[in-house]
């Protein structure tokens, strides 16, 4: 076999390159999302220990209320968000569709619909911030109802892409166990 830089072997003029094998293009395809994936769960894992560390912080009273305001209604069941996370991690290894499946439903009812319940609390708040300037909770002298917005903005592109690329991975998958069974 010759390197790129050396000489060619003889008998051939390079274009036998067709026979060789490749690899599939779900395989290939499933590597990918998995990564993409991993990244955003790595986010939302950010995303969720600085919630809890939000709200540890205002549970305990660790510090006044002026500097940390005791936590929304719905970061409470947004804390159950870690669950799909993992059951999507613990998809990966052996490409278990049944436990990707579950992961992108409990997505839904744990990470989404908190979501929605909370732009939804937090609507009056912010209403009053925008009309009149008054805030009356405070995250180290930012108005808390902003920097939460904020947080639901960049948890919903997370979950948003996460069940995007999850849905491409189980479409991948399907692919490959639809090619086992022709054969």
């Amino acid at each position: 076999m010759a390197s790129r830089a050396g000489p060619r072997a003889a008998g051939t003029d390079g274009s036998d390159f067709q026979h060789r094998e490749r690899v599939a293009m779900h395989y290939q395809m499933s590597v990918t999302l998995k990564y993409e994936i991993k990244k955003l769960i790595y986010v939302h894992l950010v995303i969720w220990l600085l919630l809890v560390a939000k709200m540890s912080v205002g549970h305990l009273r660790l510090l006044s209320h002026d500097q940390v305001a005791m936590p929304y209604q719905w970061e409470y069941p947004y804390l159950l968000s870690i669950l799909p996370s993992l059951l999507g991690l613990l998809s990966f290894p052996r490409n278990n569709i049944s436990y990707l499946v579950l992961s992108m439903i409990s997505m839904g009812l744990f990470s989404i619909a908190p979501l929605i319940y909370g732009s939804m609390e937090m609507f009056p708040a912010a209403q009053q911030l925008y009309r009149h300037g008054k805030a009356y909770r405070f995250l180290f002298g930012f108005s808390a109802v902003s920097v939460m917005y904020l947080v639901l903005v960049l948890a919903v592109q997370v979950h948003a892409w996460q069940l995007y690329y999850s849905k491409k991975l189980l479409d991948s998958w399907f692919t490959s166990t639809q090619e086992k069974k022709h054969k």
